[in-house]
């Protein structure tokens, strides 16, 4: 039984009046069973408010101990908790700020050997990791384990935040089938990151998690959020569900009246969409020589940091720079990561009529 307590109704009076949560939403929230992956820049802040908000039992994964370079953006520690667990400092804080909950901390890694056994006997989980084999070991095994998880990602003045195999919906192998190659892999400790946006994309990340719980309004499934410090701009890309991981269809998103980007393209990915690997690029390479025209679709400071082969056109700019592509040419997207090279395709399938491809890897002159 969840029956709230005399404490319960008094923590969470706030939530408990709101009308589409109410005390059965609070209820739900006192029954769940929560896992977080990493307690660090995400897990700290989307730890903070899903303790304060009452879910029952939360698991904390993480094996690190705080650093000095942590505190700008980890601002459930202080310099006294240098060199200690994150994993035992944030047990001990989080249980000042709600001793009604259960948390269950885990002084280990997330490896192959034991997700299984971690993910057991909790209801829904938040992957809070910073690295491509972490993620795709948490989504793989939530998978296998049918359970919805809420994915965080943040980089430089950039996040993204979905929920992921969520009654049905895709999964995070339908956005990246594969990490990228090592030395094009977005990284926080050589590029950087504003100390404030974990805490934005770790609050949003706690709000899906209650939404999951509860059942109040619409997770974000089958929909990556994309948020930019740096013009407050905020995106939102559908994510079809694909039949394989090799082929992806990500939608063009258009303005409305709210400031977010919102629409939803179905059909079959054409030849002219097709996303490539290294190897089929170099046999297109080896076909067509001079008629390949590359484009780098990041945003200028990063193509200043780490300049490729291709000319720099920014996603976002690419709808007012159609009239300069070259109509006779094979246009090949390239990105950090392959996520904006697959949306560039699609937010030119109606206007650009040529060749198009997504590589999802940068290029360098050299290469």
């Amino acid at each position: 039984m969840n029956t709230l307590g005399k404490e319960d109704l008094s923590r969470y009076n706030r939530q408990i009046i709101l009308p589409e949560l109410g005390i059965t939403g609070q209820e739900k929230l006192k029954g769940a069973r929560v896992l977080m992956i990493g307690a660090g820049g995400l897990g700290c802040p989307a730890l903070q408010y899903l303790v304060a908000a009452g879910v029952g039992c939360i698991g904390i994964v993480d094996d690190d101990a705080v650093e000095l370079s942590n505190l700008h953006r980890q601002i459930l520690y202080g310099t006294a908790d240098v060199g200690r667990l994150k994993s035992l400092v944030a047990s001990e804080k989080l249980s000042l700020l709600n001793p009604l909950i259960q948390i269950v901390s885990y002084q280990e890694r997330l490896v192959p050997e034991n997700a299984e056994m971690l993910f057991s006997g909790y209801d829904l989980v938040l992957d809070g990791s910073d690295n491509f084999e972490t993620r795709f070991l948490v989504n793989d095994t939530c998978v296998r384990l049918q359970m919805p998880f809420v994915f965080g990602a943040v980089f430089k003045f950039d996040g993204q935040v979905s929920v992921f195999n969520y009654e049905g919906g895709p999964v995070y192998r339908d956005v990246f089938p594969e990490a990228p190659a090592a030395d094009q892999r977005p990284d926080c400790a050589d590029s950087g990151v504003l100390g404030v946006l974990p805490g934005i994309i770790g609050s949003y990340m706690a709000a899906e998690a209650i939404k999951v719980i509860t059942g109040v309004g619409t997770p974000l499934s089958g929909r990556l959020l994309i948020i930019d410090l740096l013009d407050h701009s905020s995106q939102i890309f559908m994510i079809p569900k694909a039949p394989s991981f090799s082929k992806k269809v990500i939608a063009e998103p258009v303005p409305d009246d709210t400031g977010l980007r919102q629409v939803q393209k179905s059909g079959k990915v054409q030849e002219r969409e097709r996303e490539l690997d290294m190897e089929e690029f170099k046999r297109l390479q080896q076909q067509h020589g001079e008629s390949i025209f590359v484009i780098d679709v990041r945003e200028p400071y990063e193509f200043e940091e780490m300049p490729s082969a291709g000319i720099n056109i920014p996603l976002y700019d690419l709808h007012s720079s159609v009239d300069m592509l070259p109509s006779d040419k094979l246009l090949i997207f390239i990105c950090q990561s392959g996520l904006r090279s697959r949306i560039a395709v699609q937010v030119l399938k109606d206007r650009y009529r040529g060749k198009m491809y997504s590589l999802g890897t940068l290029l360098f002159k050299h290469a």
